[in-house]
C-alpha cells in the first residue's frame, strides 16, 4: 500500500482572532488562517475531499456529531443517523419536545398491532385449509411480533424508551400464566406508552387496576375478612406496590440517602401498615369478557363475578369493583394518614394511591430507578435530589408533582448525563442491557423483509441472553437496583445492575446470538411461522456497506461512527483492522468485501465501546 506524506503549512493572522471567538485547531474559527497542503486527499469511498482548512476548523471534527448520538443512546432504545441529524438540527432540548408533541392517541399502539398479527395468521391458516389450528386467542408469541413490528419502524423514540424503563419497575411477565394472554401483556405496555410523557400517579392508579397487574400479584378476586373460614386478603400487591413501585423499604432523603434514627434505617412500612393496604385491594374482579371466547366454551355463559378467572377474561379492561367482597371500615394507612369508613372501593383505592403518591420517598426512589434506566448506575446524589425536585414539582424542569415530562428532562438534561467531563469519570455510565444492544443494531442499520413483516419471536435470544421485552423471571426484574458484581465493581462500592444478566453463559450467548446477525443471510429477526408463510425472516441489507469495504479504515469508521457513537478504542481499531486487512482480495471481489464487512459488524457488536453506555 503506498502511504503519502501530506506536509501542511499554516499561517495565523493573529491580529483577526479575538478573545470573544474560540482560536484553537477544530474551534471552528478559520478566520485568518491559511492552510495549504501538498495534496488533498479523496478517498473514492467517501463523498468529501479531505481539504487541507479542515484540519483547523470544525468541518474534520464530528463532536456534535457523537454528542447527539450519545443522547440518543440514553433517550431510545435505538436509532439511525437521521435521527442524530434530528437532533443535531433541534438541539437536544428540542427533539425532547419534538418527541412529547406527538399525540399519545396518534402513537401506534401494541394492542392494535398485536390483533393485526393475530388477524394476518389466522387468515393464512384459514386459506391453507388449517382453521382448527387457529389458537384461542394471541399469545406472548404474538405480542414479541407486535413489538418488534411496532419497535423496528417507529419515530417515537422517546415514549417507547420510558414505556420500556417503566415496565422493568413496576413489572409482569409472561413467565406466568400470562404468557397465554397476549392481548392482556400488549394492554399492559400501552398503559406506559399512554402515560409515559402523562403523570406518575396515574401510572400507580392504572397499574392497580389493571387484570394482569391484578392477576400477577394476586389482588384480582382477593376477597375480604371472613374470618369464620380463616380468610384474609391478599398481601402480595400491597406489598409489592410499596417496596417497588412507589416509596421503597426505608425513609429516604431528597438526594436518595437514608433517614437515620440512633444511627439506624428508618423503616417505610411495617406488617401492619401492609394488612391494611391489603384491605384497600380487596373486591377487585373481571371487568369484561370475550364473547368470542365466551361462544367457545359450552360452560361459561359470560356472566361477570368475583371470583371469575381470567379464562375467557378480555385482559384489556380494567378490574371493576364487586363491593360485597371490598373490605369495609376505616384503613390506617402511611404517616398517619386514615381511610374513612363508608366509602366505596374505588374511592378508598384512590385515597390510597394518594397516600403513596403524595409520600416524599416516591420521588427520589422513581428518579433513582430512571435514572439507572437511562443514563447511569451510579448517580451522584446532588443528580438524584435534582431529579426528585422535578418529580416534587420544582426547580428548573418542575411543573406538578410526578409530572413525567419535567423528571424526564431534568434526567436526560442534567449536567451528569451531558456534560463530556463525567465520561472520563470510571463510575460514570451502565453496561447496556442485551435486549437494548439488540433492538440499537436493529435501529441502526437498514433491513428488509418482502411483506413488510418485522416480527420476531426472540425465542433464541431469551434462552440465551436472559432478556426479553416482559419476560424477567420475577416481578423483580431481571436484576435489582443494587446488584453489583465482585471485582472492583463492589470493591469501589458501586452498583452495576445489568451485570446480573452477564455471565459466562449469556455474555458467549449473546457473542453467538451476534454471529447468527452478522454472518450468512444475516439474519436479524425470525419468528415460528415457517411452516405456514414465506419469507418470515428479517435480514441485514449490507449493500450500502459493500463500497466502503475496499478501504478498510472508511469501514472501520463507518462501525465507529454508527454503532460505537465515536468511542472506539485504539485497542478495538487495531484489532478490526488486523482481522479485516486478513481477508484476502484473492477470493473474489464481490466476497472479499462481504467477508470485510460481515466480519467488521461482529467486531464492533462485540467490543466493549458497544456495550457500555458513557
Amino acid at each position: 500500500m503506498t502511504r503519502t506524506l501530506l506536509v501542511f503549512c499554516v499561517v495565523l493572522s493573529y491580529s483577526l482572532i479575538s478573545a470573544q471567538t474560540p482560536a484553537y485547531y477544530g474551534g471552528g474559527n478559520s478566520t485568518g488562517v491559511t492552510v495549504t497542503a501538498s495534496s488533498s486527499f479523496k478517498d473514492p469511498a467517501w463523498p468529501k475531499t479531505s481539504a487541507a482548512v479542515n484540519t483547523v476548523n470544525s468541518q474534520g471534527m464530528l463532536s456534535p456529531y457523537f454528542d447527539a448520538a450519545r443522547f440518543l443512546n440514553q433517550a431510545t432504545i435505538g436509532f439511525d443517523s437521521s435521527e442524530v441529524q434530528r437532533v443535531l438540527n433541534l438541539g437536544i432540548t428540542g427533539w425532547i419536545n419534538d418527541q412529547y408533541a406527538k399525540p399519545a392517541n396518534q402513537v401506534e399502539k401494541m394492542l392494535p398491532e398485536i390483533r393485526n398479527v393475530f388477524d394476518i395468521l389466522a387468515d393464512t391458516l384459514t386459506a391453507m385449509g388449517y382453521a382448527s389450528e387457529i389458537p384461542r386467542q394471541g399469545t406472548w408469541k404474538h405480542f414479541n411480533y407486535a413489538w418488534w413490528q411496532v419497535n423496528a419502524l417507529t419515530d417515537d423514540y422517546l415514549r417507547h424508551r420510558i414505556a420500556c424503563a417503566l415496565s422493568e419497575i413496576l413489572v409482569i411477565s409472561r413467565n406466568s400464566d400470562l404468557g397465554e394472554y397476549g392481548e392482556g401483556l400488549a394492554s399492559y405496555y400501552d398503559l406506559f406508552l399512554n402515560h409515559a410523557f402523562g403523570n406518575y400517579r396515574d401510572i400507580l392508579y392504572n397499574v392497580a387496576l389493571h387484570p394482569c397487574m391484578g392477576f400477577y400479584l394476586s389482588h384480582l378476586n382477593n376477597p375480604k375478612t371472613d374470618l369464620v373460614n380463616n380468610v384474609h386478603p391478599d398481601e402480595n400487591f400491597a406489598r409489592e406496590v410499596e417496596q417497588l413501585f412507589s416509596i421503597g423499604l426505608y425513609e429516604l432523603n431528597l438526594d436518595g440517602s437514608h433517614k437515620k434514627l440512633n444511627g439506624a434505617d428508618i423503616p417505610t412500612y411495617d406488617n401492619a401498615e401492609i394488612q391494611e393496604f391489603a384491605k384497600i385491594f380487596t373486591g377487585l374482579g373481571i371487568g369484561a369478557t370475550v364473547p368470542a371466547l365466551v361462544a367457545q366454551d359450552m360452560y361459561d355463559d359470560g356472566n361477570l363475578f368475583f371470583g371469575r378467572g381470567i379464562w375467557n377474561a378480555d385482559l384489556t379492561v380494567p378490574m371493576i369493583m364487586y363491593s360485597a367482597q371490598h373490605e369495609p371500615g376505616v384503613k390506617h394507612l402511611l404517616n398517619g394518614y386514615t381511610v374513612p369508613s363508608g366509602q366505596t372501593g374505588i374511592q378508598d383505592i384512590n385515597n390510597a394511591i394518594d397516600n403513596l403518591f403524595n409520600h416524599p420517598n416516591v420521588g427520589p426512589f422513581i428518579g433513582y430507578r430512571l435514572i439507572q434506566r437511562l443514563v447511569k448506575s451510579n448517580p451522584s446524589p446532588a443528580y438524584i435530589q435534582r431529579v426528585a425536585t422535578a418529580f416534587n414539582g420544582s426547580g428548573p424542569y418542575g411543573t406538578v408533582r410526578g409530572d413525567m415530562k419535567s423528571v424526564i428532562k431534568a434526567i436526560l438534561l442534567d449536567a451528569e448525563a451531558r456534560e463530556a467531563s463525567y465520561q472520563l469519570n470510571s463510575a460514570n455510565g451502565r453496561l447496556k442491557e442485551p435486549l437494548f444492544r439488540y433492538t440499537h443494531f436493529v435501529r441502526s442499520v437498514d433491513k428488509y423483509n418482502p411483506n413488510g413483516f418485522y416480527w420476531n419471536v426472540n425465542y433464541g435470544f431469551y434462552e440465551d441472553t436472559k432478556q426479553d421485552i416482559l419476560a424477567s423471571p420475577s416481578v423483580f426484574n431481571f436484576f435489582l437496583p443494587d446488584d453489583t458484581p465482585n471485582g472492583d465493581i463492589s470493591a469501589q462500592g458501586l452498583v452495576a445492575p445489568e451485570f446480573k444478566l452477564h455471565d459466562s453463559r449469556t455474555s458467549i450467548g449473546y457473542i453467538n446470538n451476534v454471529y447468527r446477525w452478522s454472518q450468512s443471510w444475516g439474519d436479524l429477526g425470525h419468528t415460528w411461522e415457517g411452516d405456514i408463510m414465506n419469507n418470515t425472516e428479517v435480514n441485514w441489507v449490507i449493500d450500502d456497506l459493500l463500497p466502503l469495504a475496499d478501504d478498510s479504515e472508511a469501514l472501520i469508521n463507518w462501525y465507529d461512527k454508527h454503532l460505537l457513537s465515536g468511542l472506539m478504542s485504539d485497542k478495538t481499531r487495531r484489532i478490526m483492522r488486523n482481522a479485516l486487512n486478513g481477508y484476502s482480495a484473492n477470493v473474489s471481489w464481490h466476497e472479499h468485501r462481504q467477508n470485510r464487512v460481515r466480519m467488521g459488524l461482529y467486531l464492533a457488536l462485540i467490543a466493549p465501546e458497544y456495550s457500555v453506555v458513557r
